[in-house]
């Protein structure tokens, strides 16, 4: 059992401090017991061991004690921050505001989600359309389904004429989902549950049925086992899920892992995207006005990005990347839909397209350097105006049906709670709709955009946030955020989290590293496969900037990340474990020879590779692996890796794999804890009062081992000496 001493620091004052030589009193962290077995795989002529290949097996009691072992351990340290409570205590009291979604209209109805402010899920209310919101009632409460919050909404989908609606939920934060049909009406479940289905959207054609998709429940572990052959289905409403009758997929000889059916506002068409990755996709359409018609190919191969936006009776709005990484949007007539018949409708610029529309009209959002600028078309290609936002962040929504006259967006950015403006469409005029009464003043923060440059001399953006008149002394707490892959963007939006964070004087980094989307296709396959190390060397480069320009040191930095920004995060400490004080890798991907063997894994090969695919591959991957990186005598930043027992995207066991190896191999005396959610899953639907703990935990974790004794006044005005 191995046996790590660590600095217990008592709170002797009122202001956040980090004493030169701080009072310490040693605890003993013990590690778990954690057995190595024998396994070893051999890649091309290479053997490689596999000592915690046990930990996989998320069925085993074997594991599920190692699991509980861990937490007492981690719980136990956890407990020692004497300043844990009042960051819980202040994330729930920033967290208690009401927080309400833009409305919606459905039938007669008009919905909007909305949470009161600490109740675990968002709960949907509806009023008749053209009565008074304030008359507003219980639609559907998710906090109903469980006492904890860990039953969670999912989809949410309506009929044409707004009578029945299906919606999925989680259990335990699953990506397996069931689906109940309700009469909205009476608010009466009116047939049987829909079960066994993953990544789906449900869309309607009418009234009469519903779209979704779904794979095969595999053998073994539901949470674990692999499952590559995704099918689009239809359900009829009023007759069983036996019943429901394949559309496309499920051909040995045609795997696709995500497939997706959408039917349009008109109801004329349904579209079936088809793809093999994460990236890239074929297109087809079915014409729903004519009986038994046949699937006509739009694209036939996976090189692009492509989906339908809108029709115009027979012509087609279509957004792709196909020859243009930046997007665009084209047409073509529904009759010859193929790539050498589009035409271009707004085309490619230099800056990334996220179009939406509503009211008639298109709306082109652009990431200008992660940040929106969004402007108005009419049908002809026209452009209407540019829309004015109420300042720089993220712009989102515009969206509505063709025959409304005004709609609802949204506008962030880190230090601007989530407002809703409604929008009307013929005039361009925007009035504020909602704006949240919450406890945090942006006056007293800023936030600005710099640009420093990676290994290669590539110039990357990177937004820090922090209070206005922070000294820049290089001893400030700064947390550094990244994710850097599958064509995802960081755009500034408002997070309660980083809210409490600041407000003890930490800073927030986030740059745009490649491997995202901010900057098209071009950026996002700068930072795949063979380049991924462009990305950890673009994550290298920002801490080395905060560093640089004084804004913190080694001794005050965490590095933090989720899922693929968990992999980041594991390759950076590994790499280079000198460069901060805390690694927060959570729910990553962190065994990069065997990702593709569990669930959809094998769908991240766009992005990552595989072992199988060839030496040099095999090679690279292994080259910057977290699991396969860590070494004896190294000695790690202070980490706590975070996971949920019930992910079945990125597989706990990739956490549990690399705790047991850090465990082993740490060489110095900073912790390395692994803190294991249980019924959570990879995020999306985690309660309120989880996420709270969570935070309280990783906020504590990080300041306590950055040496702080206390927090700033504002959180302990109670505290005596």
């Amino acid at each position: 059992m191995k046996k790590l001493i660590i600095p217990f620091f008592f709170a002797l004052t009122l202001i956040a401090c980090k004493k030169e030589e701080p009072k310490k009193e040693a605890i003993a962290v013990n590690y778990p017991e954690t057995k190595k077995v024998d396994t070893v795989d051999t890649y091309f002529g290479t053997e490689v061991k596999d000592p915690y290949r046990w930990l996989e097996d998320d069925m085993s009691e074997e594991t599920a004690d190692w699991v509980k072992r861990e937490n007492k351990t981690t719980y136990g340290y956890l407990e020692n921050i004497p300043f844990r409570e009042a960051l819980k205590k202040r994330l729930s009291t920033l967290w208690n505001y009401e927080k309400v979604g833009a409305p919606f209209k459905q039938g007669d109805y008009t919905y909007f989600y909305k949470n009161d402010g600490l109740q675990n899920q968002y709960v949907i209310y509806r009023y008749k359309t053209g009565d008074d919101p304030e008359t507003a009632e219980v639609f559907l409460d998710p906090n109903t389904f469980k006492d904890d919050g860990t039953i969670s909404l999912g989809n949410l989908s309506f009929s044409e004429d707004g009578k029945t609606a299906a919606y999925s939920i989680s259990e335990g934060g699953s990506d397996w989902r069931k689906v109940l049909v309700m009469n909205t009406e009476n608010k009466e479940i009116v047939e049987d549950t829909i079960i066994d289905v993953k990544f789906t959207a449900l869309s309607w054609k009418g009234n009469e049925g519903f779209y979704y998709s779904s794979y095969d429940k595999p053998k073994g572990s539901e949470l674990s086992a692999k499952t590559d052959q995704h099918k689009l289905y239809y359900h009829k409403i009023g007759t069983s899920q036996a019943e429901d009758k394949l559309v496309y997929g499920g051909t040995e000889a045609e795997k696709h892992r995500y497939v997706r059916g959408s039917v349009s506002e008109d109801n004329r068409y349904l579209t079936i995207t088809a793809s093999v990755s994460t990236s890239g996709n074929k297109l087809f359409l079915k014409d729903l006005s004519k009986p038994n018609s046949k699937l006509v190919t739009i694209l036939d191969h996976t090189d692009s990005d492509t989906y339908l936006l809108d029709n115009d009776g027979t012509k087609l709005y279509l957004v792709t990347n196909l020859n243009a990484p930046n997007k665009k949007i084209v047409t073509v007539d529904a009759a010859n839909p193929t790539s050498e018949n589009w035409e271009d409708f707004i085309p490619e610029t230099e800056n990334v397209l996220n179009p939406s529309k509503g009211g008639g009209y298109i709306f082109t959002n652009y990431m200008v350097d992660a940040v929106s600028k969004v402007f108005q078309y009419d049908y002809d290609g026209n452009k209407v105006r540019e829309i004015e936002l109420p300042g720089v962040g993220s712009a989102g929504g515009f969206g509505a049906k063709k025959d409304e006259k005004e709609l609802y967006y949204s506008f962030t950015n880190y230090v601007t709670p989530g407002s809703i403006f409604k929008y009307n469409i013929e005039e361009g005029s925007s009035e504020l709709y909602r704006k949240p009464e919450i406890d945090f003043n942006p006056d007293n923060y800023e936030s600005k955009q710099v640009f420093y440059t990676s290994k290669d001399g590539t110039k990357v953006p990177m937004i820090i946030t922090h209070k206005k008149g922070v000294e820049l002394n290089g001893k400030n707490p700064t947390i550094l955020y990244g994710y850097g892959g599958f064509n995802i963007s960081l755009t500034p939006s408002f997070s309660i989290t980083n809210a409490v964070w600041m407000e003890q004087g930490g800073i927030y980094a986030v740059p745009n590293l490649r491997g995202g989307g901010e900057y098209g296709k071009k950026w996002h396959n700068a930072g795949t496969k063979m380049n991924k190390q462009n990305v950890f060397d673009d994550f290298i480069a920002a801490a080395e900037y905060l560093i640089d320009n004084n804004y913190t040191s080694s001794d005050y930095l965490a590095i933090r990340g989720g899922s693929n920004g968990g992999l980041l995060v594991g390759a950076t400490m590994t790499q280079r474990p000198e460069l901060m004080k805390v690694a927060l890798p959570a729910v990553g991907v962190l065994d990069m020879l065997r990702y593709h063997t569990f669930t959809a894994g094998a769908g991240w090969a766009y992005d990552y590779g595989t072992a199988e695919d060839s030496k040099e591959m095999f090679e690279y991957l292994k080259g910057y692996s977290p699991l396969h990186n860590v070494k004896e005598g190294v000695e790690y930043p202070a980490t706590m890796i975070t996971t949920g027992d019930h992910d079945d995207r990125v597989v706990p066991a990739h956490s549990f794999k690399f705790a047991a190896e850090l465990q082993e191999h740490q060489a110095g005396n900073n912790p390395v804890l692994i803190r294991i959610e249980t019924d959570a899953g990879h995020g999306a639907g985690t309660p309120v009062s989880k996420t709270i703990d969570q935070y309280a935990d990783i906020f504590g974790f990080t300041l306590y081992n950055m040496g702080y004794e206390v927090l700033p006044e504002k959180v302990n005005e109670k505290v005596k000496e």
